[in-house]
């Protein structure tokens, strides 16, 4: 081996050597703690008392259904509403729009108003539930039910809040504007009839306050601890429907590539060869940044020197469904449809899916890289709803530090971090009122608990509630 060559590998080692060292060094200077994991001390007399009361609410079946147009069980969840928070239908204008909710708390100025909302329909409740899904069981510190989580839990914390407010005299210094619609869980139209209301009477918000992330306990592989995660990305929804076309004929002497053949390798292509672009995004680096510290020594080696790891770390967050979704744009495959014949081949075959835009590739781009995809399989393309992704909150700015100040203040020692929502809110509907559109539901779930929303057994602590409540308390009188 020639000296020019040992000097070459002899540089290359040394500067790997430098690089390791320095990474280290990084990794092992950084501010370091022992995971702090939440216990809730409350008023247990109190959270029994607001357990009752939001027991109550879970039992006031609001499933939502886009084919069933009948609004009684919202109106007859109105009237509940009424008798179970009287002040704030005595003192608060309201407006009702097709079973939808919006409160109007007038304060001393009409400046700067802000808006606080969650939704009152839920989702269908099947399966074998330990518990009636619309019961509200309270067993062993526990409500159980269909919304205890997503969302009556979260929407009783703030009326609550409300209720009790009004009844102290309180009068906040700017308007707030409460929202509660039945069509969530199925997009509907009830918050863009009340965008469109608000929009009509001139207003521009300061912020709003939505669903979305909580306070969670290792909420992310290997992270150890407890965290407060807002939602400051919201993905674009949309819907789009892959349509395969052929001259049918029977199934007893199929040709080669007949639609749903096609749709299949189109799908299997897609889901090989993610077309979409990986990004670690602002927000991401700094939810990354936040975090780092509570992860063990192996992780933080990597996340303490991204200006290094970046591209290594575009490929593990590949692995990690949840953390992909953060990254970049999603395509899931829903439904599909051939001939109505076992024994016939279709003329017209399709697939649907649910896309998730990521707001640093624009839904052009994705539509297009979709329909080069598409054409090679001979596919058309059908959008049935196209949504945009709604604007991404600084979490430098006022608005994100004041959530966070009342977060540290009810939740001491809980780390705060933004985050990228892969679900969707109401609140992408508000993009044109407010560029502050803060996703987060105050109350402390375990992961298990994230984990049982629309799903079997959905449950949330009681302890939890008293401060839900304390943390909008806290949030109207410093707005």
């Amino acid at each position: 081996m020639s000296e020019e060559l040992l000097l070459i590998l002899g540089i290359i080692l040394g500067v790997i050597v430098v690089l390791f060292a320095i990474c280290l060094f990084r990794a092992l200077k950084a501010p370091s703690r022992k995971p702090y994991h939440f216990e809730a001390e409350v008023d247990m007399k109190l959270a029994d008392e607001y357990a009752k009361k939001l027991s109550a609410m879970v039992q006031q079946e609001t499933v939502s259904n886009a084919d069933d147009q009948d609004l009684t069980k919202f109106y007859e969840f109105h009237k509940f509403l009424e008798m179970s928070f009287p002040n704030i239908h005595k003192v608060c204008e309201k407006h009702d729009f097709d079973g939808s909710l919006l409160f109007k708390w007038k304060g001393e100025s009409a400046k700067d108003p802000i808006l606080l909302m969650h939704h009152f329909d839920v989702v269908e409740a099947t399966g074998a539930w330990t518990y009636p899904p619309f019961a509200g069981e309270i067993i062993d510190g526990k409500i159980y039910g269909r919304g205890t989580v997503d969302n009556k839990g979260p929407l009783f914390v703030m009326l609550q809040a409300i209720e009790e407010s009004i009844m102290e005299g309180f009068v906040p210094a700017a308007d707030i504007y409460l929202a509660s619609s039945c069509t969530e869980e199925i997009g509907g139209k009830g918050a863009p009839l009340t965008v469109q209301y608000l929009k009509d009477q001139g207003i521009k918000l300061r912020m709003l306050l939505d669903e979305g992330g909580m306070v969670i306990d290792s909420p992310l592989p290997m992270l150890d601890g407890t965290f407060a995660m807002l939602g400051v990305v919201e993905k674009g929804y949309g819907d789009l429907k892959f349509i395969a076309k052929s001259t049918g004929g029977h199934a007893s002497a199929p040709g080669k590539n007949t639609p749903l053949v096609r749709l299949g390798k189109f799908m299997a292509e897609i889901e090989d060869k993610n077309p979409f672009r990986i990004e670690l995004t602002s927000t991401l680096k700094e939810m990354i940044r936040r975090i780092s510290p509570e992860l063990p020594l192996k992780a933080k080696f990597f996340t303490e020197n991204l200006w290094l790891f970046s591209p290594l770390i575009k490929v593990v967050v590949k692995q990690v469904p949840t953390l992909a979704a953060m990254t970049r744009t999603t395509l899931a495959f829903t439904k599909a449809s051939g001939s109505e014949g076992y024994n016939v081949l279709p003329q017209e075959a399709y697939v649907t899916g649910n896309i998730r835009y990521i707001p640093h590739q624009a839904n052009a781009e994705c539509l297009g890289i979709l329909k080069r995809i598409a054409s090679k399989y001979d596919i058309e393309i059908e959008v049935i709803y196209d949504g945009v992704p709604a604007p991404v909150v600084d979490y430098q700015s006022d608005q994100f530090k004041l959530v966070e100040e009342i977060i540290n203040e009810v939740y001491p020692n809980v780390v705060v971090t933004p985050y990228t929502m892969t679900g969707g809110t109401d609140a992408r509907f508000y993009g044109e009122l407010t560029a502050d559109g803060i996703r987060f539901a105050p109350l402390f779930i375990n992961t298990h608990q994230l984990d049982l929303i629309h799903g079997i057994d959905e449950n949330i602590d009681v302890a939890s509630l008293p401060l839900g409540v304390e943390f909008y308390k806290k949030l109207i009188r410093k707005i």
